[in-house]
Protein backbone atom coordinates (compact mmCIF):
# COMPACT_ATOMS: atom_id res chain seq x y z
CA UNK A 1 0.00 0.00 0.00
CA UNK A 2 1.93 3.27 -1.13
CA UNK A 3 1.61 5.97 1.38
CA UNK A 4 -0.48 9.21 0.86
CA UNK A 5 1.47 12.10 0.43
CA UNK A 6 -0.35 15.53 2.07
CA UNK A 7 1.75 17.58 -0.05
CA UNK A 8 0.88 16.90 -3.37
CA UNK A 9 -2.17 19.06 -3.43
CA UNK A 10 -4.04 15.88 -3.99
CA UNK A 11 -7.13 15.93 -1.23
CA UNK A 12 -6.52 12.98 0.47
CA UNK A 13 -9.75 11.13 0.17
CA UNK A 14 -8.91 11.11 -3.33
CA UNK A 15 -5.76 9.67 -2.83
CA UNK A 16 -7.63 6.92 -0.34
CA UNK A 17 -10.40 6.33 -3.40
CA UNK A 18 -7.26 5.83 -5.87
CA UNK A 19 -5.46 3.40 -3.57
CA UNK A 20 -8.64 1.42 -2.90
CA UNK A 21 -9.71 0.87 -6.31
CA UNK A 22 -6.06 -0.44 -7.34
CA UNK A 23 -5.84 -2.74 -4.38
CA UNK A 24 -9.31 -3.80 -5.59
CA UNK A 25 -8.39 -4.03 -9.03
CA UNK A 26 -5.51 -6.01 -7.63
CA UNK A 27 -7.67 -8.79 -6.12
CA UNK A 28 -6.40 -8.06 -2.71
CA UNK A 29 -10.38 -7.93 -1.88
CA UNK A 30 -12.55 -10.72 -3.67
CA UNK A 31 -16.29 -9.93 -5.15
CA UNK A 32 -18.29 -10.14 -1.94
CA UNK A 33 -15.93 -9.84 -0.10
CA UNK A 34 -15.98 -7.51 2.97
CA UNK A 35 -13.86 -4.23 3.43
CA UNK A 36 -12.46 -3.24 7.13
CA UNK A 37 -14.25 -0.66 8.43
CA UNK A 38 -13.84 3.05 8.30
CA UNK A 39 -11.91 3.44 11.45
CA UNK A 40 -9.61 0.13 10.57
CA UNK A 41 -8.92 1.94 7.02
CA UNK A 42 -8.62 5.46 8.59
CA UNK A 43 -5.74 3.98 11.20
CA UNK A 44 -4.40 1.82 8.31
CA UNK A 45 -4.17 5.08 6.04
CA UNK A 46 -3.64 7.73 8.98
CA UNK A 47 -6.41 9.75 8.43
CA UNK A 48 -9.75 10.35 9.82
CA UNK A 49 -12.58 8.34 9.07
CA UNK A 50 -14.40 10.93 7.80
CA UNK A 51 -11.67 11.00 4.98
CA UNK A 52 -12.36 7.22 4.53
CA UNK A 53 -15.91 7.96 4.37
CA UNK A 54 -15.88 10.32 1.42
CA UNK A 55 -13.40 7.73 -0.16
CA UNK A 56 -15.63 5.02 -0.16
CA UNK A 57 -18.85 6.94 -0.81
CA UNK A 58 -17.38 8.05 -4.41
CA UNK A 59 -16.28 4.32 -4.82
CA UNK A 60 -19.97 3.43 -3.89
CA UNK A 61 -21.80 5.57 -6.42
CA UNK A 62 -18.85 4.48 -9.29
CA UNK A 63 -20.20 0.68 -8.83
CA UNK A 64 -17.30 -0.73 -7.33
CA UNK A 65 -18.44 -1.37 -3.62
CA UNK A 66 -21.82 -1.48 -2.09
CA UNK A 67 -22.89 -0.72 1.58
CA UNK A 68 -25.10 -2.87 2.66
CA UNK A 69 -27.11 -1.52 5.85
CA UNK A 70 -25.97 -3.23 9.38
CA UNK A 71 -23.24 -4.62 7.78
CA UNK A 72 -20.69 -3.39 6.49
CA UNK A 73 -19.29 -2.52 2.45
CA UNK A 74 -18.31 -4.74 0.47
CA UNK A 75 -16.84 -5.03 -3.23
CA UNK A 76 -19.00 -5.38 -5.91
CA UNK A 77 -19.49 -8.62 -7.40
CA UNK A 78 -19.38 -7.25 -11.69
CA UNK A 79 -19.74 -11.24 -12.48
CA UNK A 80 -23.29 -10.77 -13.28
CA UNK A 81 -23.01 -8.38 -15.95
CA UNK A 82 -25.75 -9.03 -19.30
CA UNK A 83 -23.83 -7.46 -22.52
CA UNK A 84 -25.60 -7.38 -25.93
CA UNK A 85 -29.10 -7.57 -25.08
CA UNK A 86 -31.38 -10.73 -26.53
CA UNK A 87 -34.82 -11.49 -26.70
CA UNK A 88 -34.34 -14.32 -24.39
CA UNK A 89 -35.59 -15.26 -20.58
CA UNK A 90 -33.48 -14.89 -17.23
CA UNK A 91 -32.23 -18.34 -17.69
CA UNK A 92 -30.62 -18.47 -20.56
CA UNK A 93 -29.08 -15.05 -20.00
CA UNK A 94 -27.26 -16.31 -16.74
CA UNK A 95 -26.27 -19.44 -19.10
CA UNK A 96 -24.20 -17.32 -21.73
CA UNK A 97 -22.73 -15.99 -19.07
CA UNK A 98 -21.96 -19.17 -17.03
CA UNK A 99 -23.92 -19.15 -14.55
CA UNK A 100 -27.19 -21.36 -13.18
CA UNK A 101 -29.95 -19.60 -12.68
CA UNK A 102 -33.27 -20.35 -10.46
CA UNK A 103 -36.71 -19.20 -9.89
CA UNK A 104 -38.91 -19.77 -6.92
CA UNK A 105 -42.55 -19.01 -7.68
CA UNK A 106 -43.93 -16.35 -5.37
CA UNK A 107 -47.57 -15.73 -7.07
CA UNK A 108 -49.27 -17.58 -9.56
CA UNK A 109 -52.59 -15.82 -9.88
CA UNK A 110 -55.36 -15.54 -12.74
CA UNK A 111 -56.09 -11.51 -13.12
CA UNK A 112 -57.86 -9.06 -15.25
CA UNK A 113 -56.26 -6.60 -17.73
CA UNK A 114 -57.60 -3.68 -15.25
CA UNK A 115 -56.09 -5.18 -12.06
CA UNK A 116 -52.85 -6.10 -13.68
CA UNK A 117 -52.54 -1.98 -15.65
CA UNK A 118 -50.99 -3.07 -18.28
CA UNK A 119 -49.60 -0.88 -21.19
CA UNK A 120 -52.16 -0.26 -24.29
CA UNK A 121 -49.90 -1.88 -26.54
CA UNK A 122 -51.37 -5.19 -25.41
CA UNK A 123 -54.53 -4.22 -26.62
CA UNK A 124 -56.62 -6.10 -23.78
CA UNK A 125 -59.70 -5.32 -22.82
CA UNK A 126 -60.31 -4.58 -19.07
CA UNK A 127 -62.03 -7.92 -18.40
CA UNK A 128 -59.80 -9.58 -20.32
CA UNK A 129 -57.77 -12.94 -18.03
CA UNK A 130 -54.42 -12.90 -17.34
CA UNK A 131 -51.58 -15.22 -16.31
CA UNK A 132 -50.00 -13.31 -13.24
CA UNK A 133 -46.57 -15.03 -12.79
CA UNK A 134 -44.17 -13.34 -9.99
CA UNK A 135 -41.07 -15.42 -9.33
CA UNK A 136 -37.83 -14.77 -7.05
CA UNK A 137 -34.88 -14.93 -9.98
CA UNK A 138 -31.54 -16.07 -8.54
CA UNK A 139 -28.07 -16.89 -9.92
CA UNK A 140 -27.41 -20.27 -8.08
CA UNK A 141 -28.72 -19.47 -4.42
CA UNK A 142 -28.40 -15.73 -4.73
CA UNK A 143 -31.38 -13.55 -5.03
CA UNK A 144 -31.15 -11.33 -8.04
CA UNK A 145 -34.52 -10.05 -8.65
CA UNK A 146 -38.35 -10.60 -8.69
CA UNK A 147 -40.02 -11.05 -12.13
CA UNK A 148 -43.31 -10.14 -12.88
CA UNK A 149 -45.19 -11.54 -16.16
CA UNK A 150 -48.13 -11.02 -17.10
CA UNK A 151 -49.64 -13.45 -19.99
CA UNK A 152 -53.16 -13.28 -21.61
CA UNK A 153 -54.67 -16.65 -20.77
CA UNK A 154 -56.96 -16.67 -23.74
CA UNK A 155 -54.15 -16.96 -25.98
CA UNK A 156 -52.33 -19.39 -24.27
CA UNK A 157 -54.94 -21.84 -22.46
CA UNK A 158 -54.02 -24.25 -19.22
CA UNK A 159 -50.85 -21.87 -18.52
CA UNK A 160 -52.08 -21.07 -15.22
CA UNK A 161 -52.23 -24.75 -14.31
CA UNK A 162 -48.60 -25.37 -15.19
CA UNK A 163 -45.95 -25.72 -12.10
CA UNK A 164 -43.27 -23.12 -12.45
CA UNK A 165 -41.35 -23.90 -9.63
CA UNK A 166 -38.66 -26.12 -11.88
CA UNK A 167 -40.08 -24.58 -15.58
CA UNK A 168 -38.37 -22.03 -17.41
CA UNK A 169 -41.36 -19.81 -19.02
CA UNK A 170 -39.98 -19.35 -22.19
CA UNK A 171 -39.43 -22.80 -22.83
CA UNK A 172 -42.70 -23.63 -22.55
CA UNK A 173 -44.12 -20.89 -24.58
CA UNK A 174 -41.94 -22.08 -27.58
CA UNK A 175 -42.63 -26.17 -26.65
CA UNK A 176 -46.15 -25.93 -26.01
CA UNK A 177 -47.43 -23.23 -27.82
CA UNK A 178 -45.20 -22.26 -30.62
CA UNK A 179 -44.30 -19.19 -29.33
CA UNK A 180 -40.67 -17.85 -30.84
CA UNK A 181 -39.52 -14.55 -29.32
CA UNK A 182 -39.19 -11.97 -32.41
CA UNK A 183 -38.53 -8.48 -30.22
CA UNK A 184 -38.63 -6.66 -27.52
CA UNK A 185 -38.85 -3.52 -25.73
CA UNK A 186 -36.95 -2.91 -22.54
CA UNK A 187 -37.26 0.15 -20.32
CA UNK A 188 -34.67 0.42 -17.12
CA UNK A 189 -35.07 2.89 -14.05
CA UNK A 190 -33.07 3.18 -11.03
CA UNK A 191 -34.90 3.30 -7.48
CA UNK A 192 -35.19 1.94 -4.19
CA UNK A 193 -36.09 -1.68 -3.11
CA UNK A 194 -39.84 -1.05 -1.73
CA UNK A 195 -40.72 -2.42 1.64
CA UNK A 196 -42.46 -5.71 0.26
CA UNK A 197 -39.62 -6.76 -1.76
CA UNK A 198 -36.79 -6.19 0.40
CA UNK A 199 -37.16 -9.32 2.80
CA UNK A 200 -37.04 -11.47 -0.84
CA UNK A 201 -34.32 -9.91 -2.30
CA UNK A 202 -32.63 -9.97 1.08
CA UNK A 203 -31.67 -6.33 1.39
CA UNK A 204 -32.60 -3.32 2.89
CA UNK A 205 -35.48 -1.22 1.76
CA UNK A 206 -34.59 1.49 -0.58
CA UNK A 207 -31.35 -0.35 -1.48
CA UNK A 208 -30.40 0.54 -4.96
CA UNK A 209 -32.48 -1.48 -8.14
CA UNK A 210 -33.12 -1.69 -11.37
CA UNK A 211 -37.03 -1.26 -12.08
CA UNK A 212 -37.22 -3.14 -15.86
CA UNK A 213 -40.36 -3.25 -17.65
CA UNK A 214 -40.37 -5.54 -20.99
CA UNK A 215 -43.18 -5.69 -23.59
CA UNK A 216 -42.25 -8.66 -25.68
CA UNK A 217 -43.28 -9.49 -29.41
CA UNK A 218 -43.84 -12.78 -31.52
CA UNK A 219 -44.92 -12.46 -35.56
CA UNK A 220 -48.44 -12.34 -33.54
CA UNK A 221 -47.85 -9.12 -31.51
CA UNK A 222 -47.23 -8.90 -28.10
CA UNK A 223 -47.57 -11.80 -26.07
CA UNK A 224 -45.65 -10.65 -22.60
CA UNK A 225 -45.44 -7.68 -20.29
CA UNK A 226 -42.93 -8.08 -17.22
CA UNK A 227 -41.83 -6.06 -14.39
CA UNK A 228 -38.85 -6.59 -12.68
CA UNK A 229 -37.26 -5.00 -9.89
CA UNK A 230 -33.24 -6.76 -9.76
CA UNK A 231 -30.62 -6.04 -7.19
CA UNK A 232 -28.22 -2.83 -7.96
CA UNK A 233 -25.38 -4.69 -6.38
CA UNK A 234 -25.65 -7.41 -8.41
CA UNK A 235 -27.21 -7.20 -12.39
CA UNK A 236 -25.82 -4.91 -14.34
CA UNK A 237 -26.14 -3.99 -18.09
CA UNK A 238 -23.55 -2.97 -20.27
CA UNK A 239 -24.55 -1.49 -24.10
CA UNK A 240 -21.86 -1.31 -26.82
CA UNK A 241 -22.99 1.81 -28.63
CA UNK A 242 -21.82 2.39 -32.62
CA UNK A 243 -22.03 4.86 -34.70
CA UNK A 244 -24.35 4.56 -37.39
CA UNK A 245 -23.62 7.47 -39.49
Amino acid sequence: MPPLDPTSGVPLYLQVERSLRLRIDAGEWRPGEKLPTEGELGKAYGVSRVTVRQALARLVDRGALVREQGRGTFVRDTSLTAGARGVTSFSAELQVLGHTSGARVLEQVVVTAAEADLPPEMGLAPRDPLLRLRRLRTDGSRPVGVQTALLPITRFPGLADLDFADRSLYETLRSVFGVVPREAVETFTVGGVLDEDAPTLGVAPGAHAFYVERLTFDAAGPFEYVRSVMRGDRYRVRLALRDTH
